[in-house]
């Protein structure tokens, strides 16, 4: 450091840096200026992590069944605009994901990405079966003779009970 000539004595100036590589400093451990060469860079990955991002893709839609349990029993039963857009993504958002099962598969790589992928399918499926459930709960999907004819009475409920408790 220096100071510099005609500023306040306070002024500090650093001296200009070198464009040369051999200012005195060493390299960090494991540098090295010598490009990588070409055999290095297309090396095989290791086929655990291979694995274990194929379980990752194909767990992905199990790991969200229980999120959307929890929004269609937030949802409610009745027929309103807000539980009738969420079975309507319930049943898009898994018929989207079946649709596009090319896309899934060429990501799995590997000896099990057969398996991975009808891990994905099945767990797609199971959304489309939870959406039906729900379907079938808000009284929409026509599932007795009574909802196809009209002579036919609805089954009457003889008998309720619930939680122990005596219901009138």
């Amino acid at each position: 450091m220096s100071y510099y000539k005609g500023q306040h004595k306070w002024a500090v100036g650093f001296p200009e840096r070198s464009n040369s590589r051999d200012n005195g400093t060493s390299s960090p451990p494991g540098y090295t200026d010598e490009p990588p060469k070409e055999d290095e860079a297309g090396e095989a990955i290791d086929p655990n992590l291979l694995a274990k991002q194929g379980w990752s893709i194909a767990l992905g839609p199990w790991k969200q069944l229980p999120m959307n349990l929890l929004v269609l029993w937030l949802a409610g039963n009745t027929l309103s605009l807000f539980p009738i857009m969420m079975v309507g993504m319930m049943f898009l958002r898994p018929f989207q994901a079946i649709f596009s099962y090319k896309q899934v598969y060429d990501k799995l790589k590997g000896e099990q990405a057969l398996l991975q992928l009808a891990v994905y399918l099945l767990a797609n499926l199971m959304g489309i079966a939870l959406a039906m459930y729900k379907v079938i709960n808000m009284g929409v999907l026509p599932i007795s003779p009574s909802d196809w004819l009209e002579f036919i009475e609805p089954k009457q409920t003889l008998e309720t009970a619930g939680g122990g408790l005596l219901l009138s």
